[in-house]
């Protein structure tokens, strides 16, 4: 996996919130980094700089913090931005992603025409934790006819394993920077 030369700024900026939600869970919380317009710009140019020679047909960005970085990185690319959104949020016809949380199951849901065959799609998150919404949505988009080209988040968290489950199932993964248990 690779990084952003803004990576240390830019994980320089997120906050960690000790014991919440619950004790023993450091949140990374990417709010301070939305907040400061010099660090947004660089985390955004971070993706614009690695997708800008692809050719990329649109930008797939997962509900709902995905849309933060998604929706401007589709705009300085000049592609279409495509929302993978919750169970029960799109108001045409959908074709569904069921995965595994840890309590229990998820959906999300792509429009049926969202892309054509063998577009090429960015697959963006904010985080990357067990890696089950990435792979859901990479799933429903490749059902949908498109191709990921990758999937690219925030932050990655590696110890709890969904970037290498990501990997394992034939995505390529960038994060812009990612944090240890103990950082």
């Amino acid at each position: 996996m690779s990084s952003s030369i803004y990576g240390d700024y830019i994980k320089s900026v997120i906050r960690t919130v000790p014991d919440w939600p619950q004790p023993g869970v450091n949140f990374r919380d990417i709010t301070p980094l939305l907040q400061n317009s010099a660090a947004f710009r660089k985390l955004i140019d971070s993706f614009v700089h690695r997708y800008q020679e692809l050719e990329v047909d649109a930008i797939a960005a997962i509900d709902a913090r995905g849309f933060i970085v998604g929706a401007p990185l589709a705009y300085e690319l000049g592609c279409s931005f495509v929302p993978v959104r919750k169970k029960g949020k799109l108001p045409f016809r959908t074709i569904s992603e069921t995965y595994t949380l840890e309590y229990g199951e998820s959906t999300v849901e792509l429009h049926a025409d969202a892309f054509r065959e063998q577009d090429r799609i960015v697959l963006i998150d904010d985080i990357i934790a067990t890696g089950g919404t990435m792979l859901a949505a990479a799933s429903l988009i490749q059902r949908s006819g498109g191709h990921v080209v990758e999937t690219a988040t925030i932050l990655d968290l590696p110890e709890l394993g969904g970037s290498a489950k990501i990997r394992e199932a034939g995505y390529s993964v960038f994060a812009v920077c990612s944090f240890t248990e103990d950082e």
